[in-house]
């Protein structure tokens, strides 16, 4: 009875030289296992759903628990920092700064509103490849309202991350240069890139968070199958 309660006061994160605290909180673990015997005799509940239940509790408390100390171990801040110096690739990726000018189509439009909407891209070429303002050709012809207020600027793109006729074009350009006009599902672009493409690589404040839940389920998944390989399990044919 001594060993349960001092284990108790530990898991209710009781200092056992706090006398008063500690005395008062006896007086309530004493009344509870009191009651729960009284309870128990009874006979009100059924006593095997009760044992199943607390048998659940019990597997996925182990189960829990066990887990949680090993991967705390395992999955360490110096591990999360060793697999990010050891894979740049992972965490780094190539960015180009670019402006466009769209002239939308959708499902409904026509091919013949289609070639004259291609026709447009083409004369919007020629001037910006003539030496007019992109900038000012953006803000006159571009359907995209929100980036045509800046000039056609969309900032930097991430590979990957836009249309792929878009990235595959832009990712292509060097700085200063313009685009023949291309479609994607969203019109027709007329692109120029105002910063040539550069690799940028995302700082590990920003990504350890992933990387320690990559590495906590990899961790677990492998944890997993040596103890299951560790299992003997025997069916016992029904009753």
């Amino acid at each position: 009875m001594r060993a349960d309660f001092e284990s108790y006061l530990e898991h209710k994160r009781i200092p056992g030289d706090q006398e008063q605290k500690v005395s008062a909180e006896l007086e309530r673990y004493l009344e509870r296992e009191a009651l729960a015997d009284i309870i128990e005799q009874q006979g009100v509940l059924d006593a095997r759903k009760i044992h199943t239940e607390v048998n659940e509790f019990r597997k996925q408390m182990l189960i829990s628990r066990y887990m949680e100390t090993y991967l705390r171990e395992k999955v360490t801040s110096e591990a999360v920092k060793n697999f990010y110096a050891t894979n740049p690739d992972r965490f780094q990726s190539e960015k180009v700064h670019v402006a466009h000018i769209l002239l939308r189509t959708n499902s409904e439009t026509s091919k013949s509103e289609k070639e004259a909407l291609e026709t447009k891209a083409q004369e919007i070429y020629s001037r910006a490849t003539a030496g007019e303002e992109f900038a000012e050709l953006a803000a006159q012809y571009s359907e995209d309202q929100m980036s045509a207020k800046k000039g056609g600027d969309l900032g930097w793109v991430e590979e990957g991350a836009v249309d792929p006729v878009f990235s595959g074009t832009v990712f292509k350009m060097k700085e200063g240069d313009v685009s023949l006009p291309f479609a994607t599902p969203f019109g027709f672009h007329v692109v120029k890139a105002l910063e040539g493409p550069k690799v940028v690589k995302q700082p590990f404040e920003r990504v350890k968070g992933n990387i320690r839940y990559e590495l906590r389920q990899r961790a677990k998944q492998a944890e997993m199958e040596r103890l299951r390989k560790l299992m003997k399990i025997e069916k016992v044919a029904e009753l």
